[in-house]
């Protein structure tokens, strides 16, 4: 069964996300990919920092400087694993399956989507937990 937690942890996600997704693909008006993909990241881990720390994690017995480097740290392995992916998708496994529509989109979603088990993992018992 799925914990309440974790519901409330991908509500958070979700909305981070969100923000991670929308504000790349504005910034690639003026960026080129990867560069758009790390701030828009960023962003996205700044959003969901404040709503992890407010909602999902509340009873967190760590200081915020604390909670925050391992946060900081979680998030370095997670925007790894999002570039990867990324690029993996963008620039070799879709243009080889003939799929030529918005491959950075598409690509990039699948890149986010994908820390989400790892992240929680490391948020849980990493960033947020108990004394």
């Amino acid at each position: 069964m799925i914990s309440r937690q974790f519901l409330l942890f991908l509500v958070a996600g979700g909305i981070a996300a969100g923000v991670n997704f929308g504000s790349r693909i504005v910034l690639s008006h003026w960026l080129h990919y990867v560069p758009a993909i790390v701030i828009a990241y960023c962003l996205g881990m700044v959003t969901a920092f404040v709503l992890n720390r407010q909602f999902v994690f509340e009873k967190s017995s760590s200081g915020v400087h604390r909670q925050a480097g391992w946060f900081i740290l979680v998030n370095v392995a997670a925007v790894l694993q999002t570039i990867a992916i990324s690029l993996l998708l963008a620039r070799w496994l879709l243009p080889a399956l003939s799929i030529d529509f918005h491959n950075d989109t598409l690509a990039h979603a699948v890149g986010v989507a994908v820390p989400v088990v790892t992240s929680y993992l490391g948020h849980k018992h990493l960033s947020f937990r108990r004394r």
